[in-house]
């Protein structure tokens, strides 16, 4: 499975748990729900997970935690504010990069609706 097939079940998956639980809560919630939904659709999902980076030619094994990885492929960064801002963005696309990965997801669970509240962040993807 690649990348964008990986995203689609992804953002039915967001769809299902904004639908149900509805903005407003803390990420911690949406994150739980959202790693139980994905896993249903029998992929791998790993939350919180250490993302190694190297620095100066020193291998650092916990550089930051990406809030969610799946299949190990893609990225979920998860927010729950009014707002999203264009730091986030910018703190995915350096995730992306610096664990060599081609595609996140930025998904603002405090948006009204879940559909204004994903960004797809590439690094490098072909369609």
């Amino acid at each position: 499975m690649k990348e964008n097939d990986i995203a689609k079940q992804i953002v039915d998956a967001a769809f299902k748990v904004h639908t149900t639980l509805g903005p407003g809560l803390l990420e911690s919630v949406y994150e739980i729900v959202l790693a139980h939904e994905i896993s249903q659709k029998g992929l791998r999902v790993e939350r919180q997970k250490a993302i190694p980076i190297e620095y100066n030619g020193i291998k650092f094994k916990e550089g930051f935690r990406a809030d969610m990885v799946v299949q190990n492929l893609v990225i979920i960064e998860l927010k729950s504010v009014e707002k999203v801002s264009s730091v986030h963005k910018k703190q995915l696309l350096t995730y992306l990069r610096l664990s060599d990965k081609k595609l996140g997801l930025l998904i603002n669970f405090g948006s009204a609706l879940i559909k204004n509240g994903i960004s797809r962040i590439v690094n490098g993807l072909e369609n």
